[in-house]
């Protein structure tokens, strides 16, 4: 009987939206199933956007893999083309935008139990900031203004994330007092920049596009704070 495939998912703290060398997108497609992958872009957080879309597109039809996008805002697949479409890519990658809106709106299309297939059938999932945060269990998100800790999720990652650890006033105090209160679990905090790789809720490897850069375990200290133990990610190289 062969063995199911570990549940992987990838927390980016940039790339092509963000960044100009292409490298945490390289990385990713480097982590893919397959030598020319199927690469899905999810632009659910942003309202599908369109001028977000098209700078997905113009990042990856240049790369070695096969690009497309799901829009739910103007949704044109019926239930059953919408999983077969969904089980076939190699990654899915979900922008940023509004954490809470893209939940509710992957809740009512069937998007989230379509997703949780996919990964148990061998598909990379990553996101940046909102698409980083839907995988875990919890997150620290901006959705309703200033940020604050969000009890929901996928659940795919276990406890929390928090994205724009470095660059985003009142993010650090803010995450931290979230996990010493116990109004999120322990998790994960990138620096932008950063990328860190997860197997089955273990992290296997941390890489990152800027000096200075870092992943962070954060968790309650036991004393009504919060420690942070710091991973140092591999530089990536052009």
């Amino acid at each position: 009987m062969t063995a199911a495939p570990p549940r992987r998912l990838a927390l980016l703290g940039g790339g092509f939206s963000t960044d100009e060398d292409g490298l945490l997108d390289d990385w990713v497609l480097g982590h893919a199933r397959a030598s020319a992958p199927k690469v899905c872009f999810v632009p659910t957080a942003s309202g599908d956007a369109s001028a977000y879309v098209e700078r997905f597109l113009d990042a990856f039809r240049t790369r070695r893999c096969e690009p497309s996008v799901l829009p739910l805002f103007r949704r044109e697949m019926d239930d059953a083309r919408l999983r077969e479409f969904l089980l076939a890519q190699d990654v899915v990658y979900v922008g940023g935008g509004n954490t809470v809106n893209l939940l509710a709106v992957w809740r009512a299309h069937g998007v989230d139990r379509l997703l949780t297939e996919a990964c148990d059938g061998g598909t990379l999932l990553c996101g940046i900031s909102a698409g980083a945060n839907c995988w875990a269990e919890g997150s620290h998100t901006d959705s309703f203004g200033p940020p604050t800790a969000l009890p929901d999720g996928l659940g795919l990652l276990p406890g929390s994330v928090c994205p724009h650890y470095d660059s985003e006033p009142g993010r650090r105090p803010s995450y931290r007092a979230a996990v010493a209160s116990g109004a999120l679990a322990a998790g994960w905090a990138l620096d932008d920049g950063v990328g860190a790789l997860f197997a089955d809720g273990e992290r296997t490897e941390a890489v990152t596009r800027t000096p200075g850069a870092r992943l962070y375990r954060v968790e309650p200290d036991g004393r009504g704070g919060a420690a942070e133990r710091t991973v140092t990610p591999r530089p990536l190289t052009g």
